[in-house]
């Protein structure tokens, strides 16, 4: 349901230095607009598929594809439609599987979401600040007052500790260096196809698939290396269409947040169960405290009261788990 995006993504595709041998284009669409697109616009080695009912939703259609790739390739990258690759990206993603045999998944980096700045290895950072390996940023309200009450991460970017609520892989500085992780972006992440002879994104998250990412990246590293190579970068330009209303995606954060904590892991401390829940409540909380100081009124109102019907939903009933 995004024709303009993905036309915009193929045209940085059509420029790289490295081109892909096969581009799969997996398409939910409600509408035919997708397709015009495309048969309007060629691309070398484009293969459309257009999926119904059955096969729609994000981990779906990703499966869906996997099954079609071709038989002589060797590494599956996925792209969200919303994205737009800089000229190297698919040849810093080839060289880092060259670099490390054994990596089992590589991910790109979104450089177009965050201002670094490089200030070296000396560097004494303030609370508001983040600081890692020579660079800093502001950092995001929600991770300063948690530095302030004691309840920062206490893990790498990429990893994820064991009362969850780490900080993701866009923790990582535009350095062009290659950093092992234990989680991937799904939008921005590629893996060898022989990961998927075992492994399959989880039908647990239907539709929008909030987390599926994590999920799927998580349970692949606990068999092998995964690797963000931040000189394959990308701008990320956030399309709003095809996505769920606030409500549904606040109880998606909490309930698919618990669901991946769980699978990683399973049974986590009393105190790591402590502070799960009072990470989940405080981010709930400052939801609220934004319908009153963004403009955004409305959208912080429902997505609070997605994310504590989500939070009670897990007093009732929790996802099951695999």
């Amino acid at each position: 349901m995004r024709p303009k995006p993905i036309l915009d993504l193929l045209e940085s595709v059509r420029v790289q230095s490295k081109y892909p041998d096969e581009i799969l284009v997996i398409d939910g669409s409600t509408n035919n607009e997708t397709l015009l697109v495309l048969e309007n616009n060629k691309f070398p080695s484009l293969q459309y598929y257009k999926v119904d009912s059955k096969d729609r939703g994000l981990t779906k259609q990703r499966n869906f594809g996997i099954a079609k790739v071709g038989d002589g390739i060797e590494v599956v990258c996925f792209l969200d439609d919303d994205t737009i690759l800089d000229v190297n990206y698919f040849r810093e993603i080839e060289k880092t599987y060259e670099l490390h045999p054994s990596a089992l998944g590589v991910g790109g980096y979104i450089s177009n979401e965050d201002v670094w700045h490089f200030v070296g290895s000396n560097y004494k950072s303030s609370i508001k600040e983040y600081y890692y390996d020579g660079w800093k940023k502001i950092d995001g309200s929600r991770f300063v007052l948690r530095k302030k009450i004691g309840i920062d991460s206490n893990t790498k970017p990429g990893f994820l500790p064991e009362f969850s609520h780490g900080r993701s892989i866009s923790f990582l500085p535009p350095s062009d260096k290659i950093y092992e992780v234990e989680q991937l972006m799904g939008g921005v992440s590629s893996f060898r196809k022989e990961v998927f002879r075992t492994f399959q994104f989880s039908t647990y998250f239907e539709g929008y698939g909030l987390y599926e990412d994590a999920d799927f990246t998580l349970r692949l590293s606990k068999t092998g290396k995964l690797f963000v190579n931040t000189a394959a970068k990308l701008g990320h330009y956030h399309d709003s269409s095809g996505r769920p209303n606030q409500f549904l995606y606040g109880k998606m954060v909490v309930r698919n947040g618990w669901y991946v904590w769980r699978v990683k892991h399973l049974n986590p401390s009393l105190k790591a169960k402590f502070k799960w829940h009072v990470i989940t409540l405080l981010l709930t909380f400052i939801r609220f405290i934004n319908i009153f100081t963004t403009s955004k009124r409305k959208d912080s109102f429902f997505e609070f009261l997605g994310r504590l019907v989500g939070w009670f939903s897990l007093l009732l009933k929790k996802p099951e788990l695999p």
